[in-house]
């Protein structure tokens, strides 16, 4: 019994240890959920706690998981366990029963299940629980009591904040279909030969006689029309087939039109902010992009887009108050969430793949890149006197006005190798602190008990 105990304990914290990680490096994404758990149970006035409880609840999994392969505190850890488990097993059976939300989020993007998947997982993993909680008196207590709770506190510190530093910048490993490298147009086609949605159909006939209905197969409806009336069909979903990574990839312009063709067969290079919702969006990452609008004037290899699901109202006063000055496309709101964990993102792509991601506090400004293009600008889109606007109408005015840029060139060096520093700076300091963290605490771990 002892050594089931002990594999039910590792096994238990491989999989905290995992489900804690994947949402603690996208404490947005676990956001979102909670916001979608509160809107379906009718309680959407708690959204305001929604990311404070997904820091929260992403660091207590990672550290529970950690404090049960080292062996601390084991009957106060079972105690919590049993209770924690429980709690979220008859949660996903209400899921599952009703399904309220798809995916209850337990993996966050890292491994999505269905309802009825996650409730049998936890069934599952409750055997191990119950195994270590009704065994729990057997466990003999040993070690410090102050240094294994400093260990567990300190851990549970330092992972929350390196959630929010997660939060502030993109997650430092990203499991969504959007990655820098990826070919849009690839992720969303679909392979020969790949299984597609199988549907089972079912025809409603009324008897004309005695004014009864009756359902009925494709292969076995009735054909005496004579006798028996149509009066509709229902379509249900029997086996799922093939879904592409990117499936929900649309922006449409102010008139409705789709916009995807345009944006992925594009030759030169392509910004995209998203702003989910522009009431929530940080108002220097909006006024940031209406400089980098600005730049299409200069650059012929460069166009600039705007893309919110914000409503049209909300838009346009946002918009005036700001003094944006920049057009802004439709999409969808969670497509705009999963492209990018940020308000807003931006999002560079050249001939529809991405070569470029970025959050708000990480994009870099115009005049960062190249004092000069500020200039330049202001040069181009001011008002234009008399004799340059006869110039103009003449066609000559584009041979002398203001040199245009290739914004190409300045890809390698102003874009790429930049953000690559700093994202290597980014995890040098996570790595570096975390060894720190660790040589602090090694002194106090005791060794893990069997």
């Amino acid at each position: 019994m002892k050594y089931v105990r002990v594999i039910s304990r590792i096994i238990l914290g491989i999989v905290f240890i995992f489900s804690g990680f994947v949402k603690v490096i996208d404490p947005l994404g676990s956001a979102y959920k909670f916001s979608d758990y509160f809107t379906a149970f009718g309680i959407g006035f708690l959204d305001g706690v929604a990311l404070p409880l997904g820091i929260f609840l992403s660091a207590f999994e990672l550290v529970l998981g950690i404090t049960l392969i080292l062996g601390y505190r084991r009957r106060v850890v079972y105690w919590v366990l049993m209770w924690f488990m429980l709690f979220f097993t008859l949660l996903t059976l209400i899921l599952a029963l009703f399904n309220p939300v798809s995916d209850c989020g337990c993996f966050g993007d890292a491994l999505i299940l269905t309802n009825w998947q996650t409730f049998l997982k936890n069934l599952i993993l409750m055997l191990f629980v119950l195994t270590l909680y009704f065994n729990r008196k057997l466990e003999i207590v040993t070690g410090n009591l102050f240094k294994e709770w400093m260990v567990v506190i300190c851990l549970f510190t330092g992972i929350s904040w390196f959630s929010v530093w997660n939060y502030n910048h993109l997650p430092l490993l990203d499991f969504r279909p959007y990655n820098v490298g990826t070919v849009i147009v690839d992720e969303m086609g679909i392979p020969e030969g790949a299984p597609v949605d199988v549907y089972e159909s079912t025809l409603i006939y009324r008897n004309r006689e005695s004014g009864k209905s009756a359902s009925f197969s494709i292969e076995d409806y009735p054909r005496d029309t004579m006798l028996w009336e149509f009066k509709s069909s229902e379509s249900k979903l029997v086996k799922k087939g093939y879904e592409p990574p990117i499936h929900d990839f649309a922006i449409m312009d102010v008139y409705g039109m789709d916009m995807v063709d345009e944006i992925l067969n594009d030759k030169g290079y392509s910004l995209l902010m998203f702003s989910y919702d522009l009431s929530k969006a940080e108002e220097s990452g909006l006024l940031n992009a209406r400089d980098w609008s600005q730049l299409e004037i200069l650059a012929d290899d460069f166009t600039f887009y705007a893309v919110t699901s914000s409503p049209t109202d909300e838009l346009e006063s946002i918009s005036s108050s700001l003094g944006l000055g920049y057009e802004f496309q439709a999409a969808d709101e969670i497509m705009l969430k999963t492209i990018v964990r940020s308000n807003p993102g931006f999002l560079l792509l050249k001939n529809g793949a991405i070569i470029g991601k970025w959050g708000n506090r990480d994009f870099p400004s115009i005049e960062e890149l190249d004092p000069e293009w500020t200039e330049l600008i202001g040069n181009a889109s001011a008002p234009m006197d008399e004799e340059a606007q006869l110039l103009m109408e003449a066609g000559i005015y584009e041979e002398f006005s203001f040199d245009v840029l290739d914004f190409d060139r300045f890809i390698p060096e102003l874009v790429f190798e930049r953000e690559a520093k700093k994202r290597e700076r980014h995890v040098v300091v996570v790595f570096v602190m975390g060894v720190v963290v660790f040589l602090l605490l090694s002194r106090y771990i005791s060794p893990i008990k069997v």
